[in-house]
């Protein structure tokens, strides 16, 4: 996969950030507001450490994110009908399914594919079972959430932040409802931009290549079944 650990590492980026305020005191901070106010206990930051983090979706960056977030010590839940659950045992994560994650993730991870049976897999109904105060984070695809309930699920706290590189118009308009919402993390679809994705993406292709001009069929097709078509024009 291409871009899977940059997604991964900004993933990560993500939830750490929104977890302690990262952009939020910086700007307050370049503004002339020394936050020390942030050390009281009601607004402190949440450490990875001993947290529950739910992961929505386990192919190739979600196991990244997982072996990251295991590493600070996070306990990792994983909701994906995919998985095995020889694998997720395998993993050391837990396999659940998507509304127990909801119900016991403090920080809750977007990692699904984006088809019509994911499309809003997170909802105005569903979100309502997150803890409160819990962190979401979506770097996948914009469809895979309902944005249109957040903003109040923000200003009421039930949320305590999003992190969002991904959205459900790109880009967002001026008046987009989040941009005035409370702890918000905002970055313009750069989760797979790593000078690493674009070596590996030219070294796929050249390796694409040479497959085929050495009389083998290449490994990554959308549409495998057109190969057969073209077997004769092969040099």
């Amino acid at each position: 996969h291409r871009n899977a650990a940059a997604a991964a590492e900004f993933a990560v980026g993500l939830i750490l950030a929104a977890l302690r305020r990262i952009p939020g005191s910086d700007a307050e901070l370049k503004s002339g507001h020394w936050r020390g106010d942030y050390y009281a206990y009601e607004n402190a930051g949440i450490e990875l450490d001993g947290s529950t983090v739910g992961l929505v979706g386990y192919g190739a960056i979600g196991k990244i994110v997982a072996r990251v977030l295991k590493a600070f010590g996070a306990h990792v839940l994983v909701a994906d009908p995919f998985v095995k659950a020889e694998d997720a045992a395998r993993d050391e994560v837990e396999l659940v399914e998507l509304d127990a994650l909801l119900r016991r993730s403090s920080v809750v991870s977007l990692h699904a594919r984006l088809t019509p049976e994911t499309q809003h897999l997170l909802n105005a109904e569903n979100l309502a079972l997150l803890p409160e105060g819990a962190v979401l984070v979506n770097s996948a695809r914009g469809g895979l959430l309902d944005y249109a309930p957040l903003p109040d699920l923000l200003k009421s706290g039930r949320l305590g932040a999003l992190a969002v590189d991904v959205y459900d118009i790109e880009p967002p308009p001026r008046d987009w409802p989040l941009f005035g919402a409370p702890n918000v993390i905002t970055t313009p679809h750069l989760a797979g931009a790593t000078r690493q994705t674009a070596h590996r993406a030219a070294e796929i292709v050249a390796g694409e290549v040479a497959r085929y001009l050495n009389g083998q069929r290449p490994r990554f097709v959308a549409n495998p079944d057109v190969l057969d078509q073209f077997e004769g024009l092969r040099p």
